[in-house]
Order: structure tokens, then sequence, then C-alpha cells
């Protein structure tokens, strides 16, 4: 066996960049960016009213001040012509402000009469204006490599830039194995279960910007195996689910290798998620996954979303934080282990269900506590290492 370490050195070594594709801002969201975006213009492009109010010179907003109101400033209208000594704007948020004003009153601090503004006794004495390039100047840029908000996609828009250069969406190709499986709604008869490993992968490779094709079901046999595999040519990913032990109908590693498998290595110091492999064949990364649900899910957690990170350019998703422990565990084993928890109240709590079959403790965890082998026992409030799980 290997340690997690090295397993993840060992796929990282596989990965190979996907390139990159030109898409419409509207479709970028999510995507990860591959060449930075510069500004095609200074926002705002003129000094702007940050609150409805009045314009004026500032030297002249004194409290008890009058104004003369000239005229009207609104966004898309503004006013055509210069304030001049005693002479006020009526202005509203985001309008230009007039030549010749430096100034906000903010209508609060403001009594109308007739044409004339009164300024209160006690005003506010902030000044309201958001000057010229306070958001972002020409040239200036939004930078790559990064994954898409939509906060990042009105960014670009603003800059007055249409379509963005992206990684390709990576295209994985996901394989459950197994006699005794069948597909979610199906009739369960009494030596079988549902398939719900690919849907899992699915869902998570998905939201992480892959493209995933969802392939049937291989049976415990080389033809359906390879038969299967050959339905994933082309992919740049392959992860199977099942059949990566040593039993006598575990043959994933064995239809792969009639196929041209060049194997990575195989089996992991680690809890759950011991029986897993990597390699390459015709041209595609193969990553071959537990068949136990939460150890399916655990290790592509760890291995294979690190690797779609490196394949389209991102630093690894795998940043271990750290919060205090809520109550007492016991010593750790031999092997690196991916415990099921929640953070609560900035503390962890350690799920106790944590056979790599129950996928309900799963559901509930929102972190992997992270330990190391022969890690010691943990009192309340110790801190420990965890990722967030995806």
């Amino acid at each position: 066996m290997i340690s997690v370490q090295d397993a993840l050195d060992a796929i990282l070594a596989l990965a190979t960049p996907v390139g990159t594709e030109t898409v419409a801002l509207a479709d970028a969201v999510g995507r990860v960016l591959a060449e930075p975006v510069a500004a095609r213009l200074t926002q705002p492009p003129f000094a702007t009213s940050m609150m409805d109010g009045y314009a004026v010179k500032n030297v002249e907003a004194e409290p008890a001040s009058v104004f003369k109101v000239i005229g009207e400033s609104a966004a898309g209208h503004g006013f055509d012509g210069e304030i001049k000594v005693g002479e006020a704007v009526r202005i509203f948020t985001g309008a230009p402000m007039p030549k010749g004003a430096d100034r906000v009153v903010i209508q609060e601090d403001v009594y109308i009469s007739g044409k004339l503004i009164h300024l209160n006794p006690e005003i506010d004495t902030a000044i309201y204006v958001r000057p010229v390039g306070a958001d972002f100047a020409v040239g200036d840029t939004l930078p790559a490599p990064r994954r898409l908000t939509p906060a990042d996609i009105s960014l670009i828009a603003s800059m007055n830039v249409p379509e963005v250069v992206v990684a390709k969406r990576p295209v994985v190709a996901v394989m459950s194995t197994g006699d005794e499986l069948v597909a979610a709604g199906s009739d369960v008869g009494p030596d079988q279960i549902v398939a719900s490993n690919g849907l899992g992968l699915q869902a998570m490779l998905r939201s992480f910007g892959a493209d995933v094709r969802l392939l049937p079901i291989a049976r415990d046999n080389i033809e359906s195996l390879t038969s299967v595999f050959e339905l994933a040519h082309g992919a740049d990913v392959i992860v199977t689910s099942g059949g990566a032990s040593v039993g006598d109908h575990d043959l994933v590693a064995t239809a792969a290798q009639t196929l041209g498998l060049e194997q990575s290595f195989y089996k992991i110091a680690m809890r759950p998620g011991k029986p897993m492999m990597a390699g390459t064949m015709q041209g595609s990364t193969v990553i071959g996954l537990p068949g136990n649900p939460v150890s399916s899910l655990v290790c592509a957690q760890v291995f294979v979303l690190p690797l779609l990170a490196k394949m389209m350019g991102l630093g690894t998703p795998n940043v271990l934080r750290s919060a205090p422990l809520a109550a007492p565990i016991s010593a750790n084993g031999p092997r690196a282990h991916y415990m099921r928890a929640m953070l609560e109240n900035g503390e962890i709590t350690v799920l106790s269900k944590q056979d790599s079959g129950v996928l309900s403790a799963l559901s509930k965890a929102d972190i992997l506590v992270v330990r190391p082998p022969h890690d010691p026992a943990r009192d309340q409030g110790e801190m420990l290492s965890y990722l967030p799980i995806a």
C-alpha cells in the first residue's frame, strides 16, 4: 500500500491540460477562466452621485445654507450646464455629477421652499460622490485562473467584455460495476442493491465543472467490462466504481489491462478507500474507486477533484482547515482516516457511524476530518484538520 500523498502525487502526474475555448459571458458562470480579462472602459466613466439629494459646491455646503435649484440630473439624463455660486441641482443615485459640483447633500438634510432648498441646521458631512474609476480603469484585469462566480460575471460585463476564454470541461466517463447492481427505480431482487455510486459521482463531478457521461452498469465478467470500457473511448478521465479489490469477481483492472491499461498504483493506506487504483489507458486517465458508496465518494473528493482541478489549470481544492474538537475521540489505526463529521458552532462533531457503506452519515456530514496514521486519542478542544465536503 502507498500513502495518500503518494497516491495523489501519482494521480496528478497523469493530468493533462484540457485546453481552452471561448464562451459567451452568459454561459461562463462556474467555468474556469483561463486568460485574464482586461477592462475596455473605466467604471464609473464619470463622477456619479451615491445618494438621492442635491448636487452643490462643497465649500458652500454649510448648515442652514440656502440654494436655488436650477435643474435635475438623473441616471442616463445628466444636467446640461454648470453649477455656479449659490446654485444646486436635484440629483438621483447613479446620476452624473453636474459640472462645478463636488458634493451631494442627501435629501433628508434639506427642506424645500419653492425653487429654493434650505440645508438643515445639522447635516451629514459625507460627500456622497463616487469618483471616476472608483471601481476599475481601462486595462485593469481580472486574473486567471479562477472559477467564475456570479459576481465575476457581473464585473466582466461591466468591463464591457461579452465573452471569455475558459478551460474546456474535462470529459469524465463514470462506470459502476457489479452483478448485484440495478438502476434506481427498478424492482430490487433479493440479491440486488440499487446503484447509487454512479449518480453520486456524476453529481459531484458535474458540479465541479466536468462533462460527465454516465455509462451502463458493467457486470462482473471480462466481456461486459471491456464492452462498457469501449463506450468510454475518448473521455479525458474514466472513473470506475467497484471491482477494484482482489476477489474472484473484482475484474476491473484485468479487463482494463486487456485494453492497454498502464497501472500507476494499487491499494492506498487510507480509510475509507483501501482498494483503489490509477493509471492510463488509450489516452484516458483511469481511476478505479472502491465499490462501497462512502469510500467511492470520499476517494473522489480526495483524488478525482484535484485531478480535474489540475487539468483545468486550478490549484488543489483539498486545502486543509482546522477547528477544535467538540468531544473526545479514540486513537487512529495504521491508515489515514477521513472521518465523516459536522462543523457546528465552530466545533467538529465526529459522527458515530463511520462504516463505508453508511450513506446516511455521509449525507449528514459537511466535512471530512483528516487523521494521519497512528494519530493518538484526542481530547475535547484539541485542533483537528478537516476538508470541506464538495
